[in-house]
């Protein structure tokens, strides 16, 4: 099992304290293992293991726990009475029980106890949950593996092959376990697609039409990092004799961020500092998922760097906007603890021309935060106080 440190971390000053701990992220990003790895430091630390209650709401073990949140409640209220000191409970996709929230927050109320819990929606904490908690609780959003954590994984390969593997397989945690083979992994990855598919989205939100929304979720992952609007994704649609609705639309994308597949990103007006409408992207949580559908990450490599990128940023915690400066574009705009720093993306920096437009993107940023100009590219083309980056660097380094 591979230590997932900077998670481990970032949880450790809440462990004990009177919050509830809130593993987000993508089905199959690899929540449950770090819950159990959470489990293990703490046993590590001195905590009886007859202390800790671990219940997983996909399993039939508790299939009765989950019929109703009283009966959440009873069963984890029993295991909490009857022990000396605090109790650590610890729940598993937690969103499959109805109105769980009462229960954890009666739970919380009522025990001396420590609540770390795991669900594969963005909503998780929306609602009456937030209200009745008011503050109680503290969110960690888990990825699937970053290129760091699958060096470690296959320490075997060296970075570039690893890098390959990464860029066209993504980092969903169970392929490093079968080494990456390209069909067992591209068989996975669609079934973990279709199973957001079913179980976070159609399911969840009762959407009747399978066939509109997975021709939807194809178009996005086709078209992952460029500008779409609504409007036009509605008449390409159409142009393939498919009718559907503006809202329809909406409410597909909405349904796919709140399952954590993609997240869509606004555009930030680097000039009047403000968040702009329309013109957004979207990005996928995991390229992978955009080669086991659509097999074309090789193809389109400037694409899934890009999105490769992204996601890293969001990992390491920060806020990510596209800029705007004029009519120029900058891929990113990061923001976290009060700094920031822009980002251009390219494959490859093959001819001075190419040089020119990517470092020109940043003229007229006349900040002092950070310009990285990333790509492919072995070679180190800084200038003019821009700094290039290869990638597979960038990904590896461990502070930016």
């Amino acid at each position: 099992m591979i230590r997932r440190d900077r998670y481990l971390s970032q949880i450790e000053p809440f462990v004990g304290k009177d919050v509830i701990k809130v593993l987000t992220g993508m089905r199959r990003s690899g929540k449950s293992t770090l819950l159990e790895a959470i489990r293990e430091e703490l046993v590590s630390a001195g905590v009886p293991r007859s202390s800790i209650l671990s219940m997983s709401f996909e399993s039939l073990r508790w299939e009765k726990a989950a019929a109703s949140c009283h009966a959440f409640y009873e069963e984890a209220a029993s295991f909490a009475g009857e022990v000396d000191g605090k109790a650590y409970l610890f729940f598993d996709e937690v969103q499959q029980v109805d109105q769980w929230e009462r229960a954890v927050n009666s739970l919380r109320i009522d025990f001396d106890c420590d609540i770390y819990l795991t669900g594969s929606n963005s909503k998780l904490l929306s609602g009456e949950l937030a209200t009745l908690l008011g503050g109680r609780y503290v969110t960690f959003e888990v990825f699937p593996f970053s290129l760091r954590e699958l060096a470690q994984a296959l320490p075997d390969l060296g970075h570039d092959a690893l890098f390959e593997r990464y860029r066209i397989l993504g980092g969903m945690p169970f392929l490093s376990s079968i080494d990456y083979a390209p069909e067992s992994s591209a068989s996975y990855l669609r079934d973990v697609f279709n199973s957001i598919v079913l179980k976070d989205i159609v399911q969840r939100h009762g959407f009747r039409n399978s066939d509109q929304l997975e021709r939807i979720l194809a178009y996005f992952m086709s078209e992952v990092g460029t500008t779409y609007s609504v409007d036009n994704v509605v008449n390409v649609l159409r142009q393939e004799k498919r009718t559907i609705s503006v809202d329809s639309v909406y409410n597909y994308l909405q349904a796919a961020e709140d399952a954590m597949l993609l997240t869509r990103v606004k555009r930030y007006d680097l000039k009047g500092k403000a968040v702009l409408r329309g013109g957004e992207k979207a990005y996928l949580t995991d390229v992978g998922l955009r080669e086991a559908l659509l097999g074309s990450n090789e193809s389109r490599v400037e694409l899934v760097m890009e999105n490769l990128v992204f996601c890293e940023l969001r990992r390491r915690g920060y806020a990510v906007y596209v800029g705007r400066l004029g009519e120029r574009e900058i891929d990113f705009v990061a923001e976290k603890g009060g700094k920031r720093a822009y980002f251009q993306v390219a494959y490859l920096l093959a001819s001075e021309k190419t040089l020119h437009r990517e470092f020109s993107a940043f003229d007229g940023i006349d900040d002092n935060f950070p310009k990285v100009v990333v790509s492919m590219d072995p070679i180190d083309f800084s200038r003019n106080g821009i700094r290039h980056c290869n990638i597979v660097d960038l990904l590896l380094s461990e502070g930016w």
